[in-house]
């Protein structure tokens, strides 16, 4: 009994060492454990190149356990990490392979950071791995297949990188689980296998904006769970499957932006599920079911511009309730826009251009009905011909309205004052119309307004001072008007204007130099007006513009050389105006053609231009004094004014006048006459000689400087200076006309 006893309590003491030896091994094992999992996660802080928040410096130590770190989370038992979740972090650098010894991790969220480089593949042999998010980053290369072997995986988001390759023919053989697929916003370059249709579980399948071609496969109507399909921008092409319509859960289509072609399959709009359809930007025909409201009852978003679809909005479109947006533009249907589509309270956006729509009355009574949108934030109407008036009542419109869009529609009429009680109003285009009358004052309390085009219209009347209240006005486009009066100086308050078009009005008067004061200024064309007097000083103080056009005007004076300053000057344009003088020759005038300034019959200068500067000819000519013919006397004899020789007693000063001439310091032909006139003055006798100087022209042909020469001979013919009506005649008539002709021929040597 003894015996029994002990050999009793030697079993239990060896039991209980047992137990012990394996709880220690335990307890080792997962000391080992965590230590592999401290040391993958200081792998990837010190792969981590910027930490904005410095995330890993303040939290991510040694000395403290992992499972209390940011961004992890831990398995209450085993102490095992469970999660990694550092998104939105604003992290740069790399992923290293040792994130792959994380072999407990059930969720690895990295997006919406900067990492960049390649994914390891050990990431793809976490096996408890679920959910996986890559989103937004800079990562890049092939995907690994192995990704598309975690069999346990459920969500794989890989959207927003520079990941490229084809996609596996085999994509879905070892993912049984999987429900969600973003692949969206990357290079990916192969067709979509069908394949596909294997992940039996798949809800959200997202692979738009890469570049996958061929066709949609029609095992994609086998995955019967399918909630979203996005294949949108891409190079897909052939026609939709009818087995799409298979998909008895699908609340979102978006094939948009593809090359897809033929009549939409008729059964796709008895998906009575879909809230979201997006087809633009295709070759897809067809017309819409008459009682669309029933066979698509739940449809919220319906997108089918730029296609090929015909015939007329049903009006039972407008008893689908719950439509917030609509957009058919740029396609051929026709007929009457419904006067009940103000029935849609929940419509927020209604975009109908580039079609054959009409209105049934001349009032365009649909906009009355639109009034009853409260929530309307966008109407686009380009491109139909409505052929009506305005209505008042469009001031009853959404206070929450922000585009207006009637462009190209055969509007006539005046503008309603009551467009001005659209507060919200950001965008107004009424360009492309017959609208007359004058721009309405109240347009100044459109104190949101960025943009307001009024383009190719037949509006009259000044350019109203109102509109220099729109403090957050950037676009500014009124050309092709029958506008008058002057340009107001109070234009400045306009402080971030970037585009002004006034061009083809019936301006007047000087531009005004506080328009100088317009530093975000990109883009200005004043062109085909009636301005004049100088080009302001201040021009030179818009430091961003890109664009000026001042032509056909009768702009007068010098190009101020503070214009060098315009470093971001792309297009001049200062053609056929009034401007004399040496063109600027700094900063951005050696990159333009003499386009830029043909027609102004008094500008010189600029080498590249082969326009010389007066003073260099001149100089150039003091060697040429006693040029060509001497003064002779009409029935022989000596002529007052002449020497014993024959020659003319002024020609030694002449050239004793132009060779002291500082270089530069002559501008204008017109300013050498009048200095011309200034030294040589007295007693001429008359003779045609004098009117044949006065009207001299340079020739079609004919450089400044051959004509100076002939104009200096001319004179020097004459034989005498001291004549008033040569002297007048020098001051008031002499012109170098047509001087753009100089600017296509070959300098002279």
């Amino acid at each position: 009994m003894e015996r029994n006893f002990s050999l009793s309590m030697i079993t239990v003491s060896l039991t209980h060492f047992l137990l012990l030896c394996l709880v220690v091994a335990a307890a080792a094992a997962a000391s080992n454990n965590i230590t592999t999992d401290q040391q993958a996660l200081l792998a990837l802080k010190d792969h981590i190149t910027y930490d904005r928040t410095n995330l890993f410096a303040h939290n991510w130590t040694s000395n403290t356990s992992v499972c209390t770190w940011i961004g992890i989370a831990c398995d209450v038992n085993s102490h095992r990490v469970t999660a990694l979740d550092i998104s939105q972090f604003n992290l740069q650098g790399t992923i290293p392979p040792q994130l792959g010894n994380l072999s407990s991790l059930t969720t690895l969220n990295l997006s919406h950071n900067k990492l960049s480089g390649s994914v390891p593949s050990s990431i793809y042999t976490m096996h408890t791995l679920k959910f996986l998010d890559f989103t937004d980053n800079q990562l890049s290369g092939s995907v690994s297949s192995f990704v598309f072997n975690m069999s346990s995986i459920l969500d794989i988001r890989l959207t927003n990188n520079r990941l490229s390759g084809e996609l596996p023919k085999n994509i879905c053989n070892y993912l049984p689980h999987l429900k969600a697929l973003f692949l969206d916003k990357n290079m990916f370059h192969s067709k979509i296998p069908s394949a596909l249709s294997k992940c039996k579980q798949l809800q959200q399948l997202n692979l738009q904006f890469n570049n996958l071609s061929g066709a949609i496969p029609k095992e994609i109507g086998n995955l019967t769970r399918l909630k979203g399909i996005y294949l949108g921008a891409n190079k897909l092409h052939g026609e939709i499957p009818h087995e799409i319509a298979n998909l008895r859960n699908l609340e979102v289509l978006v094939l948009g932006m593809n090359n897809l072609v033929g009549v939409l399959p008729a059964p796709i709009f008895n998906m009575s599920t879909l809230k979201v359809i997006i087809l633009m930007n295709n070759s897809l025909s067809g017309s819409l079911p008459s009682r669309i409201d029933l066979s698509l009852p739940t449809v919220e978003f319906l997108e089918l511009s730029h296609n090929r679809f015909s015939g007329t909005i049903p009006s039972s479109i407008t008893n689908a309730s719950k439509l917030t947006v609509l957009a058919l533009g740029d396609n051929k249907f026709s007929g009457f826009i419904p006067n009940t589509i103000g029935n849609l309270r929940n419509l927020e956006r209604l975009s109908l251009p580039n079609n054959y729509l009409k209105s049934s009355t001349s009032k365009l009574s649909f906009l009355s009905s639109l009034a009853n949108c409260k929530k309307l934030r966008d109407i686009v109407l380009i491109g139909n011909p409505l052929d009506g008036f305005l209505p008042s009542s469009i001031g009853n419109l959404s206070k929450s309205l922000e585009t207006l869009v009637i462009a190209n529609c055969s509007i006539s009429g005046n503008i309603p004052q009551a467009i001005s009680n659209l507060s919200n109003l950001l965008t107004l285009v009424l360009e492309g119309n017959k609208l007359t009358g004058p721009i309405p004052i109240t347009f100044g309390r459109l104190q949101k307004l960025q943009g307001l085009y009024l383009a190719f219209n037949k509006l009259v009347g000044s350019f109203p001072d109102e509109l220099c209240h729109l403090a957050r006005l950037d676009q500014l486009v009124l050309f092709g008007n029958k506008l008058s009066g002057s340009i107001p100086s109070c234009l400045s308050n306009l402080k971030v204007l970037q585009g002004i078009n006034l061009s083809e009005n019936n301006l007047s008067g000087d531009m005004p130099a506080t328009i100088g004061g317009l530093k975000d200024l990109q883009f200005m064309d004043l062109a085909y007006n009636r301005l004049e007097g100088p080009i302001p000083e201040s021009f030179g103080d818009l430091t961003s513009l890109e664009v000026l056009n001042l032509s056909k005007n009768k702009i007068s004076g010098s190009i101020p050389t503070s214009m060098e300053k315009l470093i971001y000057l792309l297009e001049l344009n200062l053609s056929f105006n009034k401007l004399e003088g040496e063109i600027p020759s700094g900063g951005i005038f050696t990159n333009f053609t003499a386009e830029s300034f043909m027609g102004n019959e008094l500008l010189c200068g600029l080498p590249n231009l082969q326009m010389e500067t007066l003073t260099t000819i001149l100089h150039e000519l003091r060697s040429e004094r006693g040029v060509t013919q001497e003064g002779r006397v009409r029935g022989g004899g000596v002529a007052p004014g002449l020497d014993s020789a024959g020659r003319s007693q002024t020609t030694g000063r002449f050239g004793e006048w132009y060779r002291k001439l500082p270089r530069g310091s002559i501008k204008t032909f017109e300013q050498m006459c009048q200095e011309f006139a200034e030294q040589f003055s007295g007693a001429m006798a008359p003779g045609d000689d004098m009117m044949e100087l006065k009207s001299m022209k340079q020739g079609e042909q004919e450089t400044l400087r051959e004509f100076i020469k002939r104009f200096h001979r001319a004179v020097l013919d004459l034989g005498a200076f001291n004549h008033p009506q040569a002297l007048r005649g020098l001051k008031e008539g002499v012109k170098i006309g047509r001087l753009w002709y100089n600017l296509r021929s070959p300098a002279i040597q």
